[in-house]
């Protein structure tokens, strides 16, 4: 595509969530920091909220990623919660490498996740749950994590529960019967939209990972326009930023102007539904 042309090893705008792109922001970084303080307490559950495309499963990549460096810790990831009880027992087991467990009651899985998890604590090892998109979670698998989140020693927690998910997590966390599970929550962030310094900081960081070395790439109408129409938000942002590419590089152009910049906007149906975006983006500088 362009990345020849504006001397890029690959593209830098992707949507999946690449460790490698991961922007330590401050506010990220903390978030970062936080949890890996957290995890090696070993108490309590922990909570990171935020907005749709706000980077909450690079996040938890990271995360998993930065605990898997470390022997002292064993962890899990279950990206799909929209699971009844059984079956989020059944993706546990099967994360852990645990033989297929078919035919099984609950009580026999969880009889066999609970010795594999004290076989676990007994080599020194901590175990991290980290489970994403949890505010689509049903009420009653919810409510078994606090009962998952039950198994212990004597001495220490055998699992520790890591919840990422959309700002409706909170609310749902506020219903009666879940109050057991929300008293338990040791730790909890939410991540916001990037400022337009943050923002200008974001598109050079994944430039100079995709391999740029060149001055600015992004004009300051560009950027302006970007931010206007993303909000901040990464995700956005990174569509806006791979579509104005390919503006500047059919134009010909070595820097994407805002004339650019808006042709990506005017492609993008996220954008076109923000409120007062189209007043500014469709004047103003080229």
């Amino acid at each position: 595509m362009y990345e020849r042309y504006f001397g890029l090893r690959e593209l830098p705008f992707g949507l999946t969530p690449d460790t490698e792109y991961y922007f330590a922001h401050a506010q990220h970084q903390e978030a970062l920091n936080m949890l890996v303080a957290a995890a090696r307490m070993g108490e309590g559950f922990l909570k990171v909220t935020g907005e749709v495309g706000t980077g909450k499963t690079l996040l938890c990549r990271k995360f998993l990623a930065t605990l898997a460096a470390d022997p002292g810790f064993t962890t899990a990831y279950i990206p799909n919660p929209t699971l009844d009880p059984l079956a989020l027992i059944e993706a546990i087991a099967t994360e852990l490498g645990l033989p297929p467990a078919r035919g099984q009651g609950p009580h026999a899985l969880m009889r066999g996740l609970t010795e594999h998890l004290v076989q676990n604590c007994a080599q020194g090892r901590r175990m991290v749950l980290c489970l994403d998109e949890v505010q689509a979670m049903p009420m009653e698998t919810l409510e078994s994590l606090r009962l998952i989140s039950n198994l212990e020693t004597e001495k220490r927690k055998l699992v520790q529960i890591v919840l990422f998910g959309q700002p409706e997590l909170d609310l749902r966390l506020e219903e009666r019967s879940v109050r057991q599970l929300r008293q338990r929550i040791a730790f909890s962030c939410r991540l916001v939209p990037l400022s337009l310094a943050d923002t200008d900081d974001y598109l050079r960081h994944r430039l100079h990972v995709a391999g740029y070395e060149g001055p600015a790439l992004f004009g300051k109408g560009a950027l302006r326009v970007l931010y206007r129409a993303s909000g901040g938000v990464p995700r956005l942002a990174n569509i806006l930023a791979h579509k104005s590419l390919m503006a500047a590089y059919g134009e010909g152009s070595a820097v994407v102007r805002a004339r650019h910049m808006r042709l990506a906007c005017a492609d993008t149906e996220a954008v076109g539904r923000r409120r007062g975006f189209w007043g500014f983006a469709l004047r103003g500088p080229r």
